[in-house]
């Protein structure tokens, strides 16, 4: 577990998600090596985040679900030498997941003046998001047990409209539900999550909703149909303070150069 933090120091944390990674460390989407494009993004990590109290790593860690594949992955991220969390994607398999990190896929820490929540929102053989009867009932239990410390939320499936209309179907199918009961509990400060492949940033009631580029390929933002962009891969840090503040920003591998072979497997 995260050690305990001076009261009045900010919780620094890192977000890593949809890396995709395969087995085979030679393998591909559009061309792009994925392993070579999380090491990057790894290595920019170190050099601009000296310090992480807990990296939160939103989904999709794997293409193929293999145990080989998440066992590269969590070898990758091993050199920040912090605590990490995980959540399942619609392209993991949460029983892999669990078998090769089992310590973590836990659904609820505490660290200082804030509880972070992993909801898994992925539906077994569908791309689309959910959060079931036992996700939802965990989640009510750890807002109404939070006492005073403030709330971070995540999940792997966006629960807002983004503007890009092929993205639309395969979002959180029961995000009204989610967004009806946060209303409940002013303690939520932000809700944060991967799959879309790019970044987002927008308050709504108060809370602060949060999407962060692949550590791979990118999805082209606004876009009517399927559609990719030649965006470096990236990640997102948060510092979150005592007093419930979030600051937080996206950083991506500027001098690693996207070339996407449109012949090759894509996504």
């Amino acid at each position: 577990m995260p050690q305990p933090l001076h009261p009045a120091s900010p919780i620094h944390v890192v977000q890593l998600t949809d890396a995709h990674l395969f087995a085979d460390p030679a393998g591909t989407l559009l061309g792009l090596t994925t392993r070579d494009s999380l090491g990057h993004v790894i290595g920019q990590v170190r050099r601009e985040q000296p310090r992480i109290d807990l990296l939160l790593c939103t989904g999709d860690l794997s293409q193929d679900a293999s145990v080989a594949s998440y066992q590269a992955f969590r070898e990758m991220t091993s050199v920040f030498g912090a605590p990490m969390r995980w959540l399942p994607g619609n392209h993991d398999e949460a029983r892999v997941m669990a078998e090769v990190a089992p310590e973590l896929v836990q659904a609820v820490t505490d660290i200082g003046a804030w509880r972070i929540v992993m909801l898994d929102s992925a539906v077994v053989g569908a791309t689309f998001g959910l959060l079931a009867d036992d996700q939802l009932a965990m989640l009510d239990e750890a807002l109404a047990t939070a006492g005073e410390r403030h709330c971070l939320l995540c999940c792997h499936h966006q629960p807002v409209d983004i503007g890009c209309a092929w993205i639309a179907p395969i979002g959180l199918r029961n995000a009204d539900e989610l967004l009806l009961r946060l209303r409940s509990y002013p303690q939520v400060k932000a809700l944060l999550w991967g799959h879309i492949h790019q970044e987002w940033d927008e308050v709504r009631d108060g809370i602060r909703f949060l999407a962060t580029p692949s550590t791979c390929i990118q999805f082209a933002p606004h876009s009517e149909d399927f559609k990719v962009s030649e965006e470096q891969p990236g990640y997102r840090w948060l510092r979150l303070h005592a007093d419930g503040r979030l600051e937080t920003g996206v950083e991506r591998v500027l001098d690693f150069e996207v070339k996407l072979d449109f012949d090759s497997p894509g996504y």
